[in-house]
């Protein structure tokens, strides 16, 4: 039985960072994308980014200038089967229930096969 199970959430003042983790079990998710989803109060879920194990290869969500984040969010991989999301300078607008996802096929544009139970970020102002 696959499970993926989120920690690091938390409160946070603008500006200061959280460090999310995402821990995999069931197989080995060694040729699995993995990544970080977010849904904010009223809003759609919406990617972040996603790393592969195989290549070490990273994608980020291509936001507004505004709230871009490339350069201040960073995804690796522990190992085959835990994966980090690094949130730098964070702002109010990344308040939002994160979620760890996962896939061996992973198609941008489509829902991975495989989610957490999220964990929640709030970024006080």
């Amino acid at each position: 039985q696959v499970q993926l199970v989120e920690s690091g959430g938390g409160l946070v003042q603008a500006g200061g960072s959280l460090r999310l983790s995402c821990a995999a079990s069931g197989r080995t998710f060694g040729s699995y994308t993995m990544g970080w989803f977010r849904q904010a109060p009223g809003k759609e879920r919406e990617f972040v980014a996603a790393t592969r194990w195989s290549g070490g290869s990273s994608y980020y969500a291509d936001y507004a200038d505004s709230v871009k984040v490339k350069g201040r969010f960073t995804i690796s991989r522990g190992n085959a089967n835990t994966v980090y999301l690094q949130m730098n300078s964070l702002k109010p607008e990344d308040t939002a229930v994160y979620y760890c996802a996962a896939d061996p096929a992973w198609v941008a544009g489509t829902p991975p096969n495989y989610w957490g139970q999220g964990t929640q970020v709030t970024v006080s102002s």
